[in-house]
């Protein structure tokens, strides 16, 4: 049986958030608290129901739009060097490595941005990444996600495309899925082994997968 090792990112792999401070270091100096200043109508109420996916996409407009993409791959190849080298969860690392030495295949599955999780990938060794994606016109980006924010069910379903792509499904699949949070909630329910990543498991996840 084929056997698959699915990897959120923030938090599970690594020991920070990684979105925020890639958003940043993209934004430089540019005047994104004013982009975002001049979404305010939009952004406050996002705030207030700390709607993520909004603040997504708002996030990575006031930072992506009108940027060159090679511009933004090479800091995107610094930027996923720098998390290789300093921002591992060594435990999860471990878990990661003993897959790869049992052959299995390794996905990153997460709301993390695919411009930098693929070069780290390369990295970890990954087979894949599953993850929130930037639009392009040509050359320049336009500042829009493509299709949702890769969290909760959005996971489950690109992981499950994914899988019927290269394996003809589940049914031949084991998939082991790694997470620690509510944003991976579907993704370790719907797995056949999950692993949650933290001081206490939440009560959601079945007593087996603890």
């Amino acid at each position: 049986m084929i056997r698959i090792a699915a990897f959120d990112v923030d938090g599970t792999l690594t020991r920070r958030d990684c979105v925020v401070p890639f958003i940043r270091q993209v934004a430089g100096t540019r005047p994104m608290v004013k982009q975002l200043a001049l979404g305010a109508r939009q952004s406050i109420p996002a705030v207030v129901r700390r709607d993520r996916d909004r603040l997504k996409a708002l996030g990575a407009h006031a930072a992506f739009a009108g940027r060159d993409v090679a511009e933004v791959q090479q800091l995107a190849d610094v930027f996923a060097a720098d998390v290789f080298a300093t921002g591992l969860r060594p435990d999860q690392w471990s878990a990661m490595s003993r897959h790869a030495a049992a052959g299995d295949q390794i996905v990153l599955v997460s709301a993390s941005f695919e411009i930098y999780l693929r070069p780290l990938a390369e990295l970890l060794g990954a087979n894949d990444v599953l993850a929130v994606r930037l639009e392009t016109d040509g050359d320049i980006f336009t500042g829009n996600l493509v299709g949702p924010n890769c969290r909760g069910p959005e996971k489950v379903r690109r992981l499950n495309e994914w899988l019927d792509e290269h394996h003809g499904g589940r049914a031949n699949v084991h998939v082991t899925a790694y997470g620690d949070s509510a944003g991976d909630r579907e993704l370790l329910l719907d797995s056949d082994t999950a692993v949650y990543v933290g001081s206490s498991s939440p009560a959601w996840l079945p007593a087996s997968s603890r």
